[in-house]
């Protein structure tokens, strides 16, 4: 009985910090767009706001989601570049990888994902 309890409310607070993570990411592309800030700006916010959210969950005692971990880290690797009109060509090539990685582990079958996750 307590342990259900603590599952809803553990789904619950998920729950939660992933609308409010959406909301921040809604208002922060309103922003973006009626100040017209740039590329750099709104893709280092949208990092900013992934992050923020992991680290909530992990405040929370909620799992870190790697995935969103990564994602968070490429919007800010490419907004920080974009901001200091970085030369270097490491970002794209990373985001192209990390998207095959995503698409190829999506491919595996479901058994040897399971035994390795």
């Amino acid at each position: 009985m307590i342990t259900e309890t603590l599952e809803v409310d553990t789904r619950d607070r998920a729950r939660k910090l992933d609308a409010m993570g959406w909301g921040a990411f809604f208002v922060w592309i309103g922003v973006v767009l009626l100040a017209d800030v740039g590329a750099g700006w709104t893709l280092t916010g949208i990092g900013l706001i992934m992050m923020g959210v992991q680290l909530a969950r992990t405040v929370f005692g909620l799992k870190l989601e790697t995935f969103w971990v990564v994602v968070g880290g490429c919007f800010l690797l490419g907004g920080i570049g974009q901001i200091v009109d970085a030369q270097i060509g490491l970002v794209p090539v990373f985001l192209i990888l990390a998207g095959l990685a995503v698409i190829l582990t999506s491919l595996w079958p479901a058994r040897w994902r399971r035994k390795h996750a």
